[in-house]
């Protein structure tokens, strides 16, 4: 039952993805932009899902699991950050992209102000293709660790079957099915974790045996107050939120979340898709959390457990089998909502922006989302690190890399090529450096790496200023 019921959801996407070829106008500007002609609900539905992958599904139940309450620091923090950058980024590169016609996320920042900077457009198409690929990985990782727990299969089972189905649905229609099966998945995704949760509250006895569970495991499960916190608890406290505001902002420097926004219709559109994407988003979220505090009352956490299981050992431990399914496929949608995105944001650039004698060859955009693929589904096999670490590290570099530079220009800032390389390195550097410093616990490490990465501009803006 179990499998018939996965069966069935991956049947649904497969299928939605395959319609989608119907509206294709086989270009590499509709293939990779959908011609800018998305609906707002679907733009918004379609970035909820992108940007809620397998680490929400792992990583974030299992990081709840761990830590308590003070999780939920995490999700205001990076809604709010979400939100402010949205106010004047969103709808800016929208019109910007459409105006000159990028096809990549790359190339709009590269042209954004009239200007044509190849090199910056060739190094940000690099730092794209590497950590996009592995953030598809990781993806496809997550999905093979889900399918070992409930089945006992093979990591890599899982992997080959999410790049499989990604690959059909991609081939077929390009941004427009990812975007197409990514609405359909996001309602998946959000109908499993809300069942999760309550299931979880009924099997817990109620709601008040859920908040007074939670106080019995230890003061610090249910404080308010992360642990690891730089300084006291209130400067601490200030500190964790600064890195994980900009956690939220730097969501604006993930090409595979952004050019959902660069396929939507109109610019105008923009405030109707916050009002879809936020919403989704915070509900999401919520139920995230309360199934990985739930878990843990429900899980002992003894030596040895994976906390990124705690997800599906609560699925089989609280639910039915046909709803065991329906999880399962939350889950795979999750990631494969994720993957999809970022293997088409690679292709992108690798026509568009490293091989731009091939950007308008439709079959060369086809042939680059084959092999990225196959990269990332091998790189799933052999990499070690936890969905979480992996996932982590090159949402990261592309946060730090990109959102200082997309910033910038959205605010009408202007930048000669040499300085918006040393913005984007400064940013990926001091990122690596905090982490390498295991500093991240205290300040997330995108807080200081977006913020060192708008150093340069500003202090190169104060000089010209000072000469006048």
């Amino acid at each position: 039952m179990i499998l018939l019921s996965f069966g069935f959801f991956l049947f649904v996407f497969i299928s939605i993805g395959g319609l989608s070829a119907i509206k294709s106008k086989h270009t590499s500007a509709d293939y990779l932009l959908a011609s800018h002609s998305e609906k707002p609900w679907l733009i918004a539905l379609s970035a909820v899902a992108t940007n809620n992958s397998g680490y929400m599904f792992l990583g974030m139940i299992g990081y709840s699991y761990l830590n308590g309450i003070s999780v939920i620091w995490i999700m205001i923090c990076v809604l709010i950050g979400d939100f402010c950058a949205s106010l004047f980024v969103h709808k800016k590169l929208r019109i910007v992209s459409g105006k000159i016609n990028a096809l990549s996320f790359p190339e709009a920042i590269s042209k954004w102000g009239g200007t044509d900077y190849k090199i910056l457009r060739f190094v940000g198409a690099i730092i794209l293709v590497i950590f996009l690929s592995i953030y598809a990985a990781a993806q496809l990782k997550a999905g093979g660790k889900a399918l070992h727990v409930l089945f006992g299969w093979n990591y890599a089972i899982g992997s080959v079957i999410g790049a499989t189905i990604v690959l059909f649905y991609c081939l077929a229609g390009g941004i427009r099915a990812s975007i197409w099966t990514n609405t359909a998945q996001s309602f998946v995704m959000i109908a499993a974790m809300g069942l999760l949760f309550f299931l979880s509250i009924k099997e817990i006895g109620g709601f008040k045996n859920f908040v007074s569970g939670l106080k019995n495991i230890s003061p610090n499960y249910f404080s308010l107050f992360p642990q690891g916190l730089f300084f006291d608890e209130w400067w601490g406290l200030a500190f964790f939120i600064f890195g994980w505001f900009f956690g939220g902002f730097g969501i604006v420097g993930q090409p595979h979340i952004m050019t959902s926004f660069m396929a939507m219709n109109k610019p105008e559109s923009i405030g109707r898709v916050r009002c879809y994407y936020y919403s989704w988003y915070l509900l999401f979220y919520i139920f995230t959390i309360g199934s990985g505090l739930a878990a843990r009352l429900l899980i002992p956490m003894l030596e040895g457990f994976d906390p990124e299981l705690a997800m599906p050992n609560l699925t089989q431990q609280i639910m039915p089998e046909i709803l065991i399914g329906l999880v399962l496929a939350g889950l795979f949608s999750a990631t494969m909502a994720t993957a999809d995105s970022q293997i088409l944001g690679c292709s992108a650039s690798i026509v568009n922006d490293l091989m731009p004698k091939k950007r308008n060859s439709y079959f060369a955009a086809k042939f680059s989302t084959f092999i990225i693929t196959i990269l990332a589904m091998l790189v799933s096999f052999t990499d070690n690190q936890s969905v979480f670490s992996l996932a982590m590290i090159a949402w990261l570099a592309l946060a730090c890399s990109f959102a200082p530079i997309i910033t910038i220009y959205s605010l009408g800032g202007k930048m000669s090529q040499r300085l918006a390389l040393i913005t984007m390195f400064t940013g990926f550097i001091t990122m690596l450096v905090w982490r390498y410093l295991g500093l991240g616990l205290g300040v997330y490490e995108a807080g200081p790496g977006i913020v060192a990465g708008a150093l340069p501009y500003l202090i190169n803006k104060s000089i010209s200023s000072l000469r006048k």
